[in-house]
């Protein structure tokens, strides 16, 4: 069984947003298309999001690195791709005091997945340095067999992106287009 894990496609780190990622938008088509793909082929849908409290650690205003951004039940939270209506989402870094970047910290995304005997995931989103990343080494760490869409994944700096591409296929994550699926 294969899953597609579409990581943090949300309106704050699009175009406009409090913390876009360069050209994140022009994913959405090439993601949407996936999405339609595993659905015909009756494979789980994922979708983890950031779900930050207003105070989270992660903002400026608490001390942390980033801007306000993926407040729960704000505008900047809401996915912005169509999933089917059967489709997983996991929140995370939704405690005030805990940052999470991969879509397994701090949820049951491993159990979920092992329990549907799920065995290789696809994985598509942004940022490709940070919340991309940190899901593809903890689903190799859960022993998962890992793809990653390079034409269906943003990183903020394409340099970053490169090397962090490097640092996955090292690892032991397959990199592959959407054109291969």
């Amino acid at each position: 069984m294969e899953a597609l894990i579409i990581v943090d496609m949300q309106r704050d780190f699009m175009l406009g947003g409090t913390l876009s990622v360069p050209e994140g938008d022009k994913i959405i088509p090439t993601i949407e298309g996936l999405i339609e793909k595993f659905k015909k082929k009756g494979a789980l849908i994922v979708a983890t999001r950031d779900w930050h409290p207003p105070n989270h650690i992660s903002f400026k205003e608490q001390g942390g690195p980033w801007p306000r951004h993926c407040v729960q039940n704000t505008k900047g939270a809401e996915i912005v791709v169509k999933l089917p209506e059967n489709a997983i989402i996991i929140s995370k870094a939704d405690e005030p005091d805990k940052e999470a970047y991969s879509g397994f910290e701090g949820t049951n995304l491993a159990e979920i997945l092992k329990e549907k005997g799920v065995k290789r995931l696809y994985i598509c989103g942004v940022a490709t340095e940070y919340c991309v990343r940190a899901t593809a080494l903890d689903a190799l760490k859960h022993s998962f067999e890992v793809y990653l869409i390079r034409d269906a994944v943003k990183g903020i700096k394409p340099e970053d992106e490169e090397k962090t591409l490097r640092e996955l296929e090292d690892k032991g994550a397959k990199i592959i287009s959407s054109a291969e699926l």
